[in-house]
């Protein structure tokens, strides 16, 4: 059974609050790559919204690979 905190409210567990620098640095990357408003961004629901952020991720890290095996030196 949850706990009871003072005023009756019950206490329940998970997160509360999602850090304001993090979702702001997420919105940005969004936005940067695939030029979606930040309305756009802000409809997804928190775990799409990371998704697309590793997505991207991934993509970057790709040609990041790619670029390294090409480069002549």
């Amino acid at each position: 059974m949850p706990g009871r905190v003072s005023g009756g409210a019950s206490a329940r567990g998970g997160v509360t609050r999602y850090p304001s620098d993090r979702l702001r640095e997420e919105v940005a990357y969004l936005a940067y790559y695939f030029h979606w408003s930040y309305d756009q961004i802000m409809t997804l629901a928190h775990r799409e919204r990371q998704q697309w952020v590793a997505e991207v991720a991934r993509i970057n890290q790709r040609s990041q690979d790619q670029s390294a095996r090409s480069e002549p030196w």
